[in-house]
């Protein structure tokens, strides 16, 4: 067993290497997605495909990233493949180990010069368009992953499926440059492990510290049994979507042991708001962390004493052909906020009001101005809301919260970029929950358009509110808005999810929720 200093000195030097792969993507990307909101993670795995060691990048990404890993070592497997220095598989595949197609994961081996496994290097980086029935391939009114874009399961990146991929989008140049940067990403990492070189021992070593610091803290919380209910505010654009599902949540603390069961959920319906599992998982990780102690080492190992049922064909575990564009994002949400309500009956100390619990998911596209040789152009952004009141503290504003760790992106990287122009960028004032410690507000957002465009809003929490706690009021709800050109008095409220067409001069205005307050005012 290593000493805690050896230990530690090693985890700091193999993070470090997870931060500069997501630092190499960041810089190399073309596109403003991943250049400026940073909506892309890195991570490195055992020879196993344990997660080792992540940078603090996307929880949605990272919680996720072992299932494809996972998936690729077994798909190649089972192809009889020999893994070769400089092999790189890619997958986005929703059911093969992925999240939602835009979401594209790139895994790579590194070898001793002797030929032996040190472990496996990969990336995940959301693509802004990949093809699909609306720019952006989350098109609101999805009902099957077909009709969301291009689906890779496992397969070796070569020059040929880098041109099928390029193909299939909109704005190929984009994407290829943001492919270009994944793959070097990789190469960044390989190199550095192979220059570590930590034996095997070692890395099991790390990911056992994980497991026990994970045991440890929960030990030290009360046994119990905690039920939690919420609802997604709708599953889709289209008529028969527009009804709210319902995700119910048991959660059972017995020693060292926790299970997160979510036996009840609604069954998955046609429409974009369902999550694969490895989201459900992704979600669960990110939240336990937090109500138990963030400093516990984000590897396999800290996930060992969890257990996490989440029936098959739920909202929460969706199987062929549902659409899962929105689940990713938005069910990633609302599993969250329901895990650390849940939590806060533990832990009561560590865990805040509701955060704002949605990621208001805009897209939108034209045909003329950036894009390269497809013609045509693609923005996708997350807007950032209103995090909960803590104890002891006020929530912060115009933040991403939960599932999210991405940015907001600059004003003017899109006013360079694409033909929109931000008229009003500022916090919403007043929305946050009142309570002793109230809950921070959220932004508003006015984009006008300078040409015409086609857009798709994935938005929640503009029916249910973030919930206070401890007596903590709720925050308020999100908006969305068409204001036509010339007429902006004769303003349009939108649907929480929808996809519509704008001229130039239009105006969408997308006003996110405040998060809860906690404890009375």
């Amino acid at each position: 067993m290593m000493d805690p200093a050896t230990l530690a000195v090693l985890v700091a030097r193999l993070t470090g290497v997870a931060q500069e792969m997501g630092a190499v993507l960041r810089r190399a990307a073309s596109s403003p997605n991943i250049k400026e909101r940073a909506d892309c993670s890195a991570a490195l795995f055992t020879p196993d495909a344990e997660l080792l060691v992540q940078a603090e990048h996307i929880p949605v990404h990272l919680g996720a990233m072992p299932a494809a890993v996972r998936a690729a070592i077994d798909a190649m497997a089972a192809r009889g493949h020999v893994w070769r220095p400089g092999d790189q598989v890619v997958v986005n595949d929703p059911f093969a180990g992925g999240t939602h197609v835009n979401d594209v994961t790139l895994v790579a081996p590194a070898f001793t010069d002797d030929g032996a496994l040190l472990g496996w290097a990969a990336n995940r980086a959301h693509h802004a368009d990949l093809g699909g029935m609306a720019p952006g391939s989350m098109p609101a009114d999805a009902t099957e992953v077909f009709q969301e874009g291009l689906r890779i399961p496992p397969v070796l990146l070569t020059h040929d499926v880098a041109e099928i991929f390029v193909a299939s989008s909109r704005t190929p140049e984009e994407r290829r440059g943001d492919l270009a940067a994944q793959a070097g990403a990789n190469a960044v990492g390989v190199e550095r492990l192979r220059e570590l070189a930590p034996r095997g021992d070692d890395l099991a070593e790390i990911v056992a510290y994980g497991e026990r610091r994970m045991r440890a803290a929960l030990d030290a919380l009360p046994d119990g049994e905690v039920h939690v209910t919420d609802v997604l505010d709708s599953v889709g654009a289209g008529p028969d979507a527009r009804t709210p599902s319902t995700i119910a949540l048991t959660v059972t603390l017995r020693g060292a042991q926790i299970t997160f069961d979510f036996t009840g959920s609604a069954p998955q319906r046609p429409g974009t708001v369902n999550a694969v599992e490895a989201v459900t998982h992704s979600a669960v990780a990110y939240a336990l962390r937090c109500a138990t102690d963030p400093t516990i080492p984000a590897n396999g190992g800290a996930l060992r004493p969890v257990r996490v049922i989440a029936p098959a064909g739920t909202v929460v575990a969706a199987e062929l052909p549902v659409a899962v564009g929105a689940g990713n994002v938005e069910v990633s949400q609302r599993v969250a906020d329901m895990c650390l309500r849940a939590m806060a009956s533990f832990a009561p100390e560590r865990v805040g009001a509701g955060d704002q619990g949605t990621m208001n998911n805009v897209l939108i596209g034209g045909r003329g101005g950036a894009g390269g040789a497809g013609g045509g152009w693609v923005y996708y952004e997350t807007i950032g809301g209103g995090q909960g009141g803590r104890p002891g503290r006020a929530g912060m504003s115009g933040v991403h919260t939960g599932m999210t760790n991405t940015l907001d992106t600059p004003v003017e990287a899109i006013e360079r970029t694409y033909p929109m122009r931000v008229r009003r960028y500022s916090l919403r004032t007043g929305s946050g929950g009142h309570g002793a410690h109230p809950g921070g507000d959220g932004i508003v957002k006015e984009y006008e358009m300078l040409d015409t465009v086609t857009v798709s809003l994935i938005t929640e929490r503009r029916v249910s509110a973030p919930a206070g706690l401890a007596g903590g009021g709720d925050g308020a709800v999100g908006e969305n808005w068409l204001l036509p050109a010339g007429d902006e008095a004769r303003g349009v409220r939108l649907a929480d999810k929808c996809t519509v067409e704008l001229r130039a001069g239009d105006v969408l205005r997308i006003m996110t929720p405040g998060g809860g307050g906690w404890g009375r005012p």
